[in-house]
């Protein structure tokens, strides 16, 4: 048997980030049905979604399977990976006092391991049994899986109980199983099941919106509309666009984008309420020694360059700009974010070849 160390390192290279325009999640690879396996909420409301994980290349799927009562999604395999197998414990006896490990990649954030105990191992919520744990299940891992002492996936890590005392509650795997034997007769094809009669619905040229058992209306995926931003989010998006970036790709949550200029990696966030459009660009991470020269450089660089700014967060040296939503538009946005990626892929130069900054590693 595995330590628990080694069963964390175990699911690195199989946790996903995914982020949609609306929401951000995690989800696990199953290399034998060659599928991502996540929550529905996470994808709900979109065809395609962004994938990121240690052995692929960020990039778009598609989403093939949606079951909005039991919360779980399907998404189709990404191009070109490497990686490997995981084994579900489908048929397994659970028991309250198992170790349980909930595993999760946040988009964005680095990857995350809690640890804890199954408290109930059927906990019953409308008609459907969960396993509930003490395992700390953070915003954003909806959607990772729940392994047991072996290794094993038993569960889809699904919701918590807001101040609950890291009260978390997981879909047992059993659940996934029937669902995937059901699906895997129709592999390729996007399909969802009805959340009024639970029959499966497959996308077609006589889908007309309604469920053809019950008549329920349900989304088949394939069929749901393409996300168009409105307002500031749009002209962001235009402006970027512009710039030669990929809008899409470069997505990462809610008014949330990625730049990635030469060896900069900048992030772009509107916050709505305030206004408040940043760029922020993670140059580099401060040397361990020698570090009054880069700082005195910095102090100097925030009087010369003309609206942007040097900031230290942790370890993480960053260059930033900040522009309210009122004074933004196409051609001025273009100007000022184009001047931040240029000098973001210059500075991070600087910053390591000169004054002993290292790379921030992606």
């Amino acid at each position: 048997m595995k330590g628990t160390k080694d069963l964390i390192e175990s699911f690195r290279s199989v946790v996903v980030q995914i982020a949609t325009p609306y929401a951000t999640g995690t989800g696990f690879f199953l290399k034998s049905q060659n599928l991502i396996i996540t929550n529905e909420h996470v994808v709900r409301g979109n065809r395609q979604v962004i994938v990121d994980g240690d052995k692929f290349e960020k990039q778009i799927i598609k989403v093939l399977y949606t079951d909005p009562r039991l919360d779980i999604a399907f998404l189709e395999a990404p191009a070109k990976n490497s990686m490997p197998s995981v084994y579900l414990g489908a048929g397994e006896e659970l028991a309250e006092g198992e170790l349980v490990i909930a595993v999760g990649h946040p988009f964005g954030l680095k990857y995350t391991a809690t640890q804890g105990i199954i408290s109930n191992a059927m906990h019953k919520q409308n008609e459907i049994e969960y396993i509930q744990h003490d395992a700390a299940l953070n915003p954003g891992n909806s959607g990772g899986p729940l392994i047991d002492a072996h290794g094993h996936v038993i569960g889809v890590n699904t919701f918590i109980i807001r101040d609950g005392n890291n009260i978390g509650f997981s879909l047992p795997v059993d659940y996934l199983a029937h669902a995937l034997r059901d699906y895997l007769e129709h592999v390729g094809k996007t399909a969802v099941r009805c959340h009024s009669c639970s029959n499966l619905v497959l996308d077609g040229d006589d889908f007309d919106g309604y469920c053809p058992h019950c008549g329920t209306k349900v989304e088949v995926p394939s069929q749901v509309a393409e996300y168009e931003p409105a307002g500031v989010k749009r002209t962001i998006e235009a402006l970027l666009h512009d710039l030669g970036y990929d809008v899409e790709l470069s997505r990462k949550g809610p008014s949330s984008w990625e730049i990635i200029k030469g060896s900069a990696r900048i992030n772009v966030t509107y916050h709505e309420q305030t206004g408040l459009i940043m760029g922020d660009a993670y140059l580099a991470t401060l040397p361990r020694k020698d570090i009054k020269p880069l700082y005195e450089y910095l102090l100097r660089q925030n009087f010369r360059i003309e609206g942007l700014t040097f900031s230290i967060k942790g370890h993480d040296i960053i260059l930033s700009l900040l522009v309210y939503d009122r004074y933004l538009n196409l051609e001025t946005g273009k100007t000022l974010f184009n001047h931040l990626f240029r000098k973001a892929d210059d500075y991070d130069n600087v910053l390591v070849e000169k004054y002993g900054a290292s790379w921030k590693l992606r």
